[in-house]
């Protein structure tokens, strides 16, 4: 059986978020670029990890979207999260900042179609995919990254992609990223 994507119980994450440079900033080798706005822009990046997504971690990752699965009455939401991330490569990327980092976050993403996101937000500049060609092909919008939206997603979204056996990460940044073996 896989992890669960267990939480890590005793940490404050309102100053932590966890980025996920999806299948499509790899395959567009736009994951340095993605991750350097960020980290310029408002927080430190701790620790950055390249690996093969399981289907266990975006169904852990997404379950917004799988709870609320009548949002989408046009799409099969786990066959997408499956078709989009399982076998596929993804990086992740611990984040540190200012309290609010995770709004400020969200606003330098720009809004989840690129078409409608703002110049100067990451989607707004790089994004490729509309929501209009990902319903049309009843797939996800393929928009290259999403931070944590709030310290409990930060908190599931560290388990999730880190594992609670990494919590050492957890500190104030000292240092400059490191780089995890899959």
């Amino acid at each position: 059986m896989p992890p669960s994507g267990t939480v890590v119980e005793g940490v404050d994450f309102s100053r932590w978020v966890v980025a996920l440079c999806k299948p499509d900033a790899v395959d567009r080798g736009l994951v340095d670029q993605v991750l350097e706005r960020i980290g310029g822009a408002y927080a430190t990046i701790v620790a950055r990890r390249h690996l093969t997504a399981q289907a266990w971690q975006a169904h852990v990752h997404y379950w917004d979207l799988l709870v609320n699965a009548d949002w989408f009455t046009d799409r099969d939401i786990p066959a997408c999260l499956d078709a989009e991330y399982a076998g596929r490569p993804v990086t992740v990327a611990l984040i540190h900042g200012a309290p609010g980092v995770h709004a400020r976050l969200r606003d330098l993403l720009g809004h989840y179609d690129p078409t409608v996101a703002a110049p100067g937000t990451i989607r707004g500049d790089l994004g490729n995919d509309s929501l209009a060609a990902a319903v049309a092909e009843r797939r996800l919008v393929r928009n290259l990254v999403h931070t944590s939206d709030d310290p409990a997603a930060a908190r599931r979204d560290f388990g999730t992609w880190f594992g609670a056996a990494r919590r050492a990460l957890l500190t104030e940044p000292a240092a400059p990223a490191q780089y995890l073996p899959v």
